[in-house]
């Protein structure tokens, strides 16, 4: 994950989304030690997590799974369609690999456990506000296991598709896209390429257009299933 904070003008902006006001005040307490950091809304369900991201734009939303009225998962596509959208993080507990895994396809930036310590919380809401990924390390293992045996109710073949959807990207977006899938923030990837960093963000986005992924993670993940790495590009 890397740390974004010298390059912003202005402070990170946060939504917190958790049931329990317990969470949300101990995430507040942790990320209001970061000067980069605010904390700008908060909502006690989905619903008011749409309505808030909607009535004060924010950069980073973290989301519950499991919230009452419209929880994490169903909050997900009301909030990547916003303007400006969010990058959602998800906030879960082990044993919830497979909803972990739904919101990752669903349009997530990624995920963390609730018990991640206070750098790594930091660390996360920085890393989402830079167009990284966010994968704890707690249960990564698990999600990209899940994720790559691919979802039973889809017909295709996870490899075979996503050859198919990775076939008509130009040798740099190819080389760019096997860094992503070996876990390379966007500056490792700038330095590989020798391009700068708001060049790799653009080289992302058309990666995400002519791939049809939502997110770099889904983005990672294809090029996985798809046996492509720095090595063979």
């Amino acid at each position: 994950m890397t740390d974004d904070s010298a390059e912003r003008a202005t402070p990170i902006r946060v939504l917190l989304a958790d049931d329990e006001p317990g969470i949300r005040a101990g995430l507040r307490l942790v990320l209001q030690h970061a000067e980069d950091i605010e904390v700008v809304a908060e909502a006690a369900n989905g619903a008011e997590a749409v309505a808030e991201a909607a009535r004060t734009p924010v950069d980073v939303a973290l989301v519950d799974i499991r919230m009452p009225v419209l929880d994490g998962l169903a909050a997900i596509d009301q909030l990547i369609r916003l303007d400006p959208r969010p990058a959602v993080v998800m906030l879960t507990t082990f044993g919830e690999e497979e909803n972990v895994t739904r919101a990752l396809r669903s349009g997530a930036s990624g995920f963390l456990l609730k018990d991640d310590g206070p750098h790594e919380l930091i660390s996360a809401v920085r890393a989402a506000a830079a167009g990284d990924a966010v994968l704890s390390p707690g249960v990564t293992g698990l999600v990209v296991k899940r994720m790559l045996e691919g979802d039973p109710a889809d017909p295709e073949d996870p490899g075979t598709e996503a050859a198919r959807r990775i076939a008509a990207l130009a040798p740099a977006e190819r080389e760019a896209l096997a860094l992503l899938g070996a876990g390379m923030p966007n500056l490792e990837i700038a330095l590989r390429l020798g391009i700068g960093p708001d060049s790799v963000k653009t080289l992302i986005d058309t990666i995400l257009d002519r791939t049809g992924a939502d997110t770099r993670v889904q983005a990672a993940l294809l090029a996985t299933r798809a046996g492509l790495t720095p090595e063979n590009t």
